[in-house]
């Protein structure tokens, strides 16, 4: 029979206490103004480092809160988990200051950069178990390792130890601030942190505005507010992989549920946009759900001149990931568009192309042939990126009175999504 000690409530007193035990484990990451996004918002915005945790996210808080309740012989019987690959970072980590063993299993599209750092962090005593599509496969599959071995399920969001242990957040930031912000914007993923941080905030009597931000190919949430309880996604856009869970927590729903919670969502375009801004600008390195909290700034309704603050959650991002983030942030902005072209069967037809199609501000970033055993009469795939996004009408008037057959491969088509 796997043991599992008694759950203790998702409280305010909880989440203090559980900042207690993880103290010397999570650090009290940095409080940062952000003067790029105050101006361009007009709010006093501050951004909590979670990328700065020893794991770069804020899941170790959760994590060993989790584990360090736990008894020493259910400790010797081991610990396994499902993650994305933050979570698994944090129970990597306190395996080893637990001197616990521990199997992680991670989805195929977790980045590799992800896993190598989850094997790093755990020292020797940590598997690396790569398994299914979705985060779903890989919990499905952790849940029936630890039901055969006896091993304990660390879950990496729904569970009050989990909740809680990440909720210490809350304390710190208003302590950081001197006062309760205006406003604090936490992504969401299956939902632990907005969890948390909304039961100390209100329990403790602030009246600040939380405002939880998905994913749009995974408001796994949302859903499950609408429903009245967690609710399986029929799919989930895996881009936001830290935040790219299918279904919502029962604890986190029950958590969030009453609590004066706005959800938002913003699209994966818009997320890239914000990663390359907060490199460019900021110097900082963030993954995607990382980039998610600041990305909804500019949707959201506040009063000007108010203090926000924004979790920047997570900085695991893999490098070779960035051609793929660019390209997301251009389509999203309008600057890069792709075409299908049929040239006429005549000479010179690509030459007169480039010199009365195309703007003096428009490059080609993709020109292939779609059928290379027939490269004359066969259309052709091409990639243009505009100056402006204005630019498009004038291309778009151009294409229509030139002697080309021209099909635009619109963003959303199953082609469209084979490009990116």
């Amino acid at each position: 029979m796997n043991e599992q000690p008694p759950l203790a409530p998702v409280s305010a007193d909880a989440i203090e206490e559980s900042a207690r035990r993880v103290a010397g484990v999570a650090v009290r990451t940095p409080l940062e103004r952000s003067t790029r996004l105050s101006r361009l918002t007009g709010l006093d915005v501050w951004l909590k480092r979670e990328d700065l945790q020893p794991v770069r996210s804020y899941k170790i808080r959760g994590a060993y809160n989790f584990m360090a309740q736990l008894s020493e012989e259910t400790l010797t019987r081991g610990v396994v988990c499902a993650s994305a690959g933050n979570h698994g970072q944090g129970v990597a980590l306190a395996c080893g200051r637990l001197r616990a063993e521990g199997r992680i299993y991670v989805p195929k599209t977790t980045p590799r950069q992800k896993r190598d750092r989850i094997a790093a962090l755990g020292g020797g005593s940590v598997a690396v178990v790569v398994l299914g599509d979705t985060y779903e496969e890989a919990s499905a599959a952790a849940a029936a390792d630890a039901a055969r071995t006896g091993a304990t399920l660390v879950p990496a969001f729904d569970d009050p130890r989990t909740i809680n242990g990440q909720g210490t957040v809350a304390p710190e930031i208003v302590e950081q601030l001197g006062h309760a912000p205006g406003a604090v914007v936490v992504p969401v993923g299956g939902g632990g942190l907005l969890a948390g941080t909304a039961t100390w905030l209100r329990e403790r009597g602030h009246t600040t505005r939380i405002v939880g931000v998905e994913p749009a190919g995974a408001a796994c949430l949302a859903a499950a507010i609408r429903a009245g309880g967690p609710v399986d996604l029929p799919s989930v856009d895996t881009f936001v992989d830290g935040a790219a869970v299918g279904r919502a927590g029962a604890h986190t729903h029950a958590a969030v549920r009453d609590r004066g919670v706005d959800l938002v969502t913003v699209e994966e375009g818009r997320v890239c946009t914000e990663m390359l801004d907060l490199y460019q600008s900021d110097g900082i390195i963030a993954e995607p759900a990382g980039a998610l909290a600041t990305a909804a700034l500019l949707a959201l309704d506040l009063l000007p001149g108010s203090d926000v603050v924004c979790v920047v959650s997570g900085g695991n991002n893999d490098v070779s990931r960035y051609g793929e983030v660019l390209e997301r942030s251009l389509v999203h902005r309008g600057l890069k568009h792709y075409f299908l072209v049929s040239f006429p069967q005549e000479p010179g037809a690509l030459r007169r192309f480039l010199d009365e199609v195309l703007g003096p501000d428009d490059d080609i970033t993709l020109f292939e042939y779609v059928k290379r055993n027939n490269r004359e009469t066969g259309p052709a795939l091409i990639g243009v990126e505009l100056a402006d996004p204005g630019d498009l009408t004038g291309l778009l008037e151009r294409l229509e009175v030139s002697p080309v057959s021209v099909e635009p491969v619109e963003p959303g088509s199953p082609f469209f999504q084979f490009l990116v």
